[in-house]
């Protein structure tokens, strides 16, 4: 088994789907930016949404890169294939989802420190005069449901590609859905005259943002250093790798075995010589995942004498 170009027909299907979703929160979220760059107006919480709206459009177009760049066939340059991409997109997402969250965070801190007093004005619609709140509330509440719909149907997906970017992406849709709720309380506190409601509920956003943010960008790392394999929603082990080390030591004996991920794809070396019926990625992982063993190759303890 080795590495080489492509994706695999057992989940090329599913990656296709990825990209239109991904395609869909293109076109979806653009629109929401238009709309609430239009009646943005003063308020922090407006000014904050926008700007998260903007960014979360960076997973979506890393994905859709990756995708791309890992179709094309290895080359002289590139013995070993493009697979890695997933992984460079992978952390350039969650950096994406730590800026969009660190940003936040300054500007709101920035806004309650200084005491701040955002006003919302009213605007003439058609010769009558209204409060320009309305129309934020109703720009927040059509910026609250693409994401939810989107984030909700990117999850599966991500999961049975074991796509790390999808998956980063779902929680920036997350952060897009909280960001209008959050958001529209702000706007409803200005009515109130509540001045720091605006902001406190752009801090709130932020703190979740960088919460979210800080484990995907663990994750990134330990995947770049050739760390053992990371669930999609904890930097914990995987499943899949746990059981592929069980696997690999029930058929082999009490063996070393070190697992790497390469992008969705895992390489396993196994400290033991090449056996003579070397078994297939099917039984190592299943039918559903053997797509994902990539590599399995074998080497003679060092620790035991020659013969």
């Amino acid at each position: 088994m080795s590495l080489h170009g492509g994706i695999p027909r057992a989940i090329a299907a599913d990656v296709r789907r990825g990209e239109r979703l991904e395609y869909w929160t293109l076109g979806w979220m653009a629109s929401v930016v238009l709309v609430m760059w239009l009646v943005m107006g003063a308020s922090q919480a407006m000014k904050a949404a926008v700007i998260e709206d903007v960014l979360s459009l960076v997973p979506a177009v890393v994905f859709l890169l990756s995708t791309h760049w890992e179709r094309r066939r290895p080359n002289r340059r590139f013995p070993f294939g493009y697979r890695r991409a997933n992984s460079l997109a992978f952390l350039v997402a969650a950096t994406a989802l730590l800026s969009v969250g660190a940003f936040l965070a300054y500007e709101s801190i920035t806004t309650l420190v200084k005491q701040e007093h955002p006003s919302v004005g009213g605007i003439t619609l058609f010769g009558h005069t209204i409060w320009l709140g309305w129309l934020m509330l109703a720009a927040l509440a059509y910026s609250v449901v693409p994401p939810v719909i989107l984030g909700r149907l990117k999850q599966p997906v991500a999961e049975k590609i074991k796509d790390k970017v999808l998956h980063t992406d779902a929680l920036m849709q997350k952060a897009d859905w909280q960001t209008g709720i959050a958001g529209m309380a702000g706007i409803i506190g200005i009515g109130l005259g509540w001045w720091w409601a605006d902001a406190t509920a752009a801090l709130f956003i932020s703190l979740s943002i960088i919460k979210d943010a800080v484990g995907a960008l663990k994750q990134a790392i330990a995947e770049l250093l050739d760390g053992t394999p990371r669930a999609l929603d904890s930097n914990e082990l995987a499943d899949d790798a746990k059981q592929l080390i069980a696997v690999l030591r029930t058929r082999f004996g009490k063996v070393d075995v070190r697992l790497r991920e390469t992008g969705r794809y895992i390489a396993a070396e196994v400290d033991c010589a090449t056996p003579t019926d070397v078994p297939t990625a099917a039984e190592l992982m299943g039918d559903d995942l053997a797509w994902r063993l990539a590599s399995l190759s074998f080497r003679p303890d060092p620790r035991e004498p020659p013969a």
